[in-house]
C-alpha cells in the first residue's frame, strides 16, 4: 500500500479517537461549557487531520513499529522448502521406481505467477483515494463558484449614509477596524457574509427595524472578526482529504452548528443578555424573510434550518456568563484535547520513507539463501553483519536503518575503511538529512579528498549546507570539489563559466610566462626584476587596459600583441615611452586612462596592515575602490601621504552586515585640502582575519577627462 496513503489512514484513525472524545465531552457537559470554547476545541482534531507529524513516541508510532517489526522478522526467517517436495527426501532414499513418489517438472516460468486482482487494488487503492478527494474539493469549489456568482450578481450595494453609520458603528462594537460592504439581495434565504479578502454582508431587506440591524450585521461582523469563513474551508479540506471517513463528516456538521451557536454567544457578550429576547426575535424575522435560494454548506449566514433556530433560541434564552470554575474546566479540557491529538500521532513519515525505499529494492536483489536468524531476536547488529558479509545490500540497508546513531557510525567508517561504495550509498540513504553522521562523514571524505564518498554525502544534503560546502571549497581553491558540489545544487552553468574563467586566466598566465612576466598580487616582475610601469593593452570590441604602477619597481614592460589579440611577447618600455604612457596617454582612449591596482589577498591577519604601493596623485584625479572580500567582517582602505597613517585621506572602512557580502566600493575626487604629492594606498583587516580579498583601485588622472 501507498505510503502516502498509509500516513492519512492513520491520520484518519487519530483523528477519529479525538472527535468520538469530543462528542462524549460536549454530551457529558453541553449546556455547561461555553459555545466559543466548543467551537474552537475543534482546530486540534482538524490540525490531527491534516498535518502528517506528530512526536516521535506515540501511540500510533508505536503500533507502527511493533507491526513492522513482526514483518520485518519475518521477512528474514529462512525460505523453507514446501512439505512433500522432492528436497525434504534425502538423495540416498529416493527410489526413482517408487510409484509413490511422483516427480514432477514444471516450466521455469510457472515459477513467477502473476499478482491476483486483490494485491493489484491493494497495491494502487491509493489512486483511488487520490481521484476521490480531488472530485470532492474540486466539486465543492465549483459548487462555491457557483453560488457567489449568483449571490453577486442580485446584489445591490447599499448607499444609504444612516446605514452604513450604523455599520461603521457595530463594527467599531465588534473590533473591526475596517468594515466590510454592504449590499441587498431578496433572493436569499438569509443574512450572509462573503468575501474571503474583500467582505461584503448581504441583506434579504433593506427595510428593517434599527435593532435587527445592529443585530444582524453585529452577527455577521462577528463571522468576520473571527475568520470564519477560513475555518470552514479548513474543515472542507480535511472532508475532502478523509471522504471515506464517517466521523469526519459529523465533525463538519458538529462544527457548522458550533459556529452558529458561538456567535450568537459573542453576539450577546457584546450586546448584553438582556438583550436575548431582542437577539432571538431578529432570528424568528429573519427566518420569516427567507428567500427562495438556498444557501451554500460553506457561507456563513444568520440562520440555517428550524430544527437549528429552535436550539439557537433555547440557548440564547438561557444565555449567562460561564463562571471561573467552568472557565478553568475548559482550560484543563483543552489542554488534554492538544496532548491527545500529539500522544495519538499518526504512521511515521521517517518510517514511511523507509518502507518506500524497501519497497523499490524488493525483487530486484534477493539472495538465494538467507542467513539463519532467530526471529525472536532484537539484535539487529548482528543482522547487519551477516548481510555485509553475505554482499545483500537491500537486506543490509533494512537492518541498518534499525541501528541506533552509535552503531551507525561504527559500521560507516567500518564500510569508508573497506572502501565498499555501494553499501556506503545504502547505508548514507537511511541517515537523516543534514544529520550530524552526514557532516561527521562529509568532513573526513573532504580532508581525505575522497570524492566519491564525498558525492554520495551530498545527495542526503540540505541546499544551504551544500552552499556552505561550496564557499568553503572557494576559499580553498578546491576546484574538484567545486565541480562535484555545482552539480549537486544542479548549477552545473554556473561552474562552466567559472571554469571557463579560470582557464582563461591560466591561459594568459601561461603567456605571461612564456613572454618572461610573472606576477605576484598586484605586483609584476620581468625576467625576476620587479617592474616599475607594467602595461597590457588588449583590443577586442571595445579598447581596454591593464596599467600598474610600482615606484619600486626598477624596469618598465609592455606586453605585445598581434591582431588577434594573441601575446607574442614583452619588450623593456624606454623613458620616453613611459613618460608618454603616464602623461598624455596618446593612442589610447579615455578608459584606459585609468591605473588599475589589482588587489588580490589570500589572507591578512587580524589587525595586519598591508602596503598596495606607492602613487602619486594631482588634483581632479578620480579614485575608486571596488574591493571584495571572501570572509571576514571589517576592511579598512585609505591612502597616506609621505608614507605616514595618519592623517589618511579618503578611508573607507566596512563592516559585514548580516546576511550580506563585505565590500568596499566608493568613489573619490582629490581635492583640497589634500595636496598633490606622492601617497601610499594601504588595506588593513580591521575586524579579524580577512580572507580571499580580490578587486581593484583605480586612479583616473584628471587630464583623462
Amino acid at each position: 500500500m501507498n505510503a502516502v496513503l498509509k500516513i492519512f489512514l492513520s491520520m484518519s484513525v487519530s483523528g477519529s479517537l479525538l472527535i468520538l472524545a469530543l462528542l462524549f465531552i460536549k454530551r457529558l457537559w453541553k449546556d455547561k461549557i461555553s459555545r466559543q470554547w466548543q467551537y474552537y476545541i475543534w482546530l486540534p482534531v482538524l490540525l490531527r487531520l491534516l498535518l502528517p507529524f506528530s512526536p516521535q513516541i506515540s501511540l500510533l508510532g508505536k503500533t507502527y513499529l511493533a507491526a513492522d517489526q513482526a514483518v520485518f522478522q519475518s521477512a528474514l526467517l529462512p525460505q523453507q522448502d514446501k512439505p512433500g517436495t522432492l528436497s525434504d527426501i534425502p538423495a540416498s532414499e529416493i527410489n526413482p521406481s517408487d510409484e509413490s513418489i511422483s516427480i514432477q517438472t514444471e516450466h521455469p516460468a510457472a515459477v513467477y505467477s502473476l499478482p491476483d486482482i486483490g494485491t493489484l487494488l491493494l497495491r494502487h487503492i491509493w489512486l483511488v483515494w487520490l481521484t476521490a478527494a480531488l472530485g470532492l474539493l474540486i466539486r465543492k469549489i465549483t459548487a462555491w463558484q457557483s453560488f457567489m456568482r449568483y449571490v453577486h450578481a442580485g446584489t445591490v450595494p447599499v448607499c444609504d449614509i444612516e446605514m452604513l453609520d450604523r455599520l461603521s458603528s457595530a463594527a467599531k462594537q465588534a473590533g473591526i477596524r475596517r468594515p466590510a460592504e454592504l449590499g441587498v439581495n431578496p433572493m436569499l434565504s438569509s443574512p450572509m457574509l462573503t468575501g474571503f479578502f474583500h467582505p461584503c454582508i448581504v441583506l434579504t431587506d433593506i427595510n428593517i427595524p434599527e435593532k435587527d440591524f445592529v443585530h444582524t450585521v453585529l452577527h455577521e461582523l462577528i463571522h468576520l472578526r473571527r475568520l470564519d469563513l477560513f475555518y470552514k474551508w479548513l474543515v472542507q479540506a480535511a472532508v475532502c482529504l478523509h471522504w471515506f471517513n464517517p466521523l469526519v463528516h459529523l465533525m463538519s456538521r458538529e462544527i457548522s452548528r458550533d459556529c452558529e451557536f458561538s456567535c450568537d454567544e459573542a453576539v450577546l457578550t457584546k450586546i448584553g443578555p438582556a438583550n436575548a429576547p431582542s437577539y432571538g426575535k431578529t432570528l424568528l424575522d429573519a427566518m420569516a424573510a427567507a428567500g427562495r435560494y438556498q444557501q451554500n454548506s460553506q457561507a456563513v449566514t444568520l440562520n440555517k434550518n428550524k430544527r437549528l433556530l429552535k436550539e439557537r433560541l433555547g440557548a440564547i434564552m438561557n444565555y449567562k456568563r460561564k463562571t471561573k470554575a467552568v472557565r478553568f474546566l475548559t482550560g484543563v479540557l483543552t489542554l488534554c484535547m492538544i496532548s491527545g491529538a500529539c500522544f495519538a500521532g499518526v504512521y511515521p513519515v521517517a518510517a514511511a520513507s523507509r518502507t518506500a525505499a524497501r519497497s523499490e529494492t524488493d525483487g530486484k536483489n534477493k539472495m538465494p539463501a538467507q542467513p539463519e536468524t532467530d526471529a525472536g531476536s532484537s539484535d539487529y547488529a548482528s543482522l547487519v553483519k551477516q548481510y555485509y558479509k553475505a554482499g545483500s545490500i537491500p537486506l543490509f540497508q533494512t537492518a541498518f536503518s534499525r541501528l541506533d546513531e552509535k552503531s551507525q557510525n561504527k559500521w560507516m567508517n567500518q564500510i569508508y575503511k573497506d572502501d565498499r561504495i555501494m553499501f556506503w550509498s545504502a547505508a548514507a540513504g537511511q541517515l537523516e538529512k543534514d544529520g550530524t553522521l552526514i557532516q561527521r562523514y562529509a568532513k573526513k571524505a573532504y580532508a581525505d579528498e575522497n570524492i566519491s564518498y564525498f558525492s554520495v554525502l551530498t545527495m542526503h544534503m540540505s541546499k544551504g549546507t551544500l552552499k556552505k560546502w561550496l564557499d568553503k571549497a572557494a576559499e580553498d581553491e578546491n576546484y574538484v570539489f567545486q565541480s562535484v558540489l555545482f552539480h549537486a545544487l544542479d548549477e552545473d552553468d554556473e561552474w562552466d563559466e567559472q571554469e571557463e574563467k579560470k582557464q582563461k586566466e591560466l591561459a594568459q598566465t601561461a603567456a605571461y610566462q612564456a613572454a618572461g612576466v610573472t606576477a605576484s598580487g598586484s605586483d609584476y616582475y620581468y625576467k625576476g626584476e620587479l617592474c616599475y610601469v607594467f602595461a597590457d593593452k588588449v583590443r577586442t570590441d571595445q579598447s581596454s587596459c591593464t596599467l600598474t604602477v610600482n615606484p619600486a619597481g626598477t624596469v618598465s614592460v609592455r606586453i605585445i600583441r598581434d591582431k588577434n589579440n594573441k601575446i607574442t611577447g614583452a619588450v623593456r618600455m624606454t623613458e620616453a615611452e613611459v613618460t608618454k604612457l603616464l602623461g598624455s596617454m596618446d593612442g589610447l582612449d579615455a578608459k584606459s586612462h585609468s591605473k588599475t591596482i589589482p588587489v588580490h589577498l589570500k589572507t591578512a591577519k587580524a589587525g595586519e596592515t598591508v602596503c598596495l604601493g606607492e602613487y602619486k596623485l594631482s588634483l581632479g584625479d578620480k579614485i575608486r575602490y571596488d574591493i571584495l572580500v571572501k570572509a571576514g567582517n571589517g576592511i579598512h582602505v585609505y591612502f597616506a601621504k609621505d608614507g605616514q597613517k595618519n592623517p589618511i585621506f579618503w578611508s573607507v572602512h566596512n563592516l559585514r552586515q548580516q546576511g550580506e557580502p563585505l565590500k568596499c566600493t566608493a568613489d573619490f575626487t582629490v581635492s583640497p585640502p589634500a595636496e598633490p604629492g606622492t601617497y601610499r594606498l594601504f588595506l588593513k583587516a580591521s575586524d579579524g582575519t580577512l580572507k580571499n580579498v580580490t578587486g581593484s583601485i583605480s586612479i583616473k588622472p584628471a587630464s583623462a577627462d
